[in-house]
């Protein structure tokens, strides 16, 4: 199993001082969390895209090619880029760029997004919103798998026979689709041949299994080999369960809270995270030893090769991210792989 971390370079107030950092203090300490996960030898390092203030990522291409001249073995994947708003030529070539520059670890990932202010501010029409997913998502694999693109599209301009370089160090960038809960997003992720990731931030995670099923039922009626399955999932390791809990919870409160006041939903409390933290909810948040026992339960349900972790949901303090960033690599990525590797998944 591949295990790794995921942000979106959250900045939010902190507790000890109720500000938040500054933008380029907040980079560097993302510098300093990828590097720690270099080397003690996790095995991804995801930073997604979202164009809103409490976020530092809305170029998560520029800040992934700052990590690839800090690291040397961990892949850096994209969690995720909002293809619908971008411009598919554009992605390609930036993480191209990104595979050169990082001698071939790069990848993509894939995704409508949770939030839609990035189609209004590039001049998108939200009525296309699934429209423009689909078509440009088609015109990356096009430009990926070619190096002269001949392309007529609905919402992307025609292109004639034009070369998109540079052209990535693999031979293929790995593309990965993130999906949330839309049954016809996984079927069509496996249709297409691709990797999936399965965002798990609510609810329970055994509700998401059938997902897993059709992203496979997909690849072998259109006549791929099953691809594998990524759970993507909000947590925080401490020394104890109740550290954890203690440490995570004013961070996810925080930011939960103002997506529920623009989404409707009720203030998180203090019972109902908790709740989400025990081995059947969706949270992964605990002692090493809880994450460990939570990432094998979860196997065990959808059968997938690969686990990434967002720790700052919220912010949390720098030196305790750092030191939830060792635990995983140090402990819960070592049980893991030998648990799972005596299995023969």
């Amino acid at each position: 199993m591949e295990l790794g971390i995921y942000t979106f370079v959250e900045n939010t107030p902190l507790g000890e001082t109720g500000k938040p950092l500054h933008p380029a203090e907040r980079l560097e300490h993302l510098l300093e969390e990828a590097e720690l996960a270099d080397q003690l030898g996790l095995d991804v390092f995801a930073v997604g895209e979202h164009h809103r203030e409490e976020y530092v990522s809305s170029a998560p291409s520029v800040i992934l090619s700052a990590i690839a001249a800090k690291t040397q073995n961990i892949r850096l994947s994209s969690s995720v880029t909002v293809l619908g708003s971008e411009e598919s030529i554009r992605v390609y070539q930036q993480y191209a760029t990104l595979d050169l520059l990082s001698k071939g670890r790069a990848e993509i990932m894939v995704g409508r997004g949770s939030f839609i202010e990035s189609f209004p501010l590039f001049g998108y029409d939200l009525q296309n919103y699934e429209d423009l997913f689909e078509e440009k998502l088609q015109q990356l694999l096009e430009i990926n798998d070619n190096e002269i693109l001949h392309w007529k599209g609905a919402h992307t301009p025609d292109v004639n026979g034009r070369g998109v370089y540079p052209r990535a160090l693999q031979s293929k960038l790995p593309i990965w689709r993130a999906v949330g809960g839309t049954p016809k997003s996984a079927y069509v992720t496996g249709a297409l041949g691709l990797p999936m990731a399965i965002a798990i931030i609510g609810g329970y995670p055994e509700q998401f299994k059938p997902m897993a099923e059709l992203h496979k039922r997909g690849a072998i009626e259109n006549g791929h080999d099953p691809q594998p399955v990524s759970i993507n999932s909000h947590g925080f390791i401490a020394e104890t369960r109740e550290e954890a809990i203690e440490t995570a919870f004013p961070a996810f409160k925080t930011q939960m809270d103002k997506i529920g006041r623009e989404r409707g939903w009720s203030p998180m409390t203090r019972e109902q995270f908790e709740a989400s933290c025990t081995l059947r909810g969706a949270n992964v948040v605990g002692s090493a030893d809880d994450v460990i026992q939570k990432i094998l339960y979860q196997q065990k349900i959808f059968g997938h090769s690969r686990f990434l972790l967002q720790m700052s949901v919220g912010s949390i303090p720098h030196e305790k991210l750092l030191r939830s960033i060792e635990l995983f690599a140090k402990e819960v990525a070592p049980a893991v792989r030998e648990k799972i590797g005596a299995l023969g998944v």
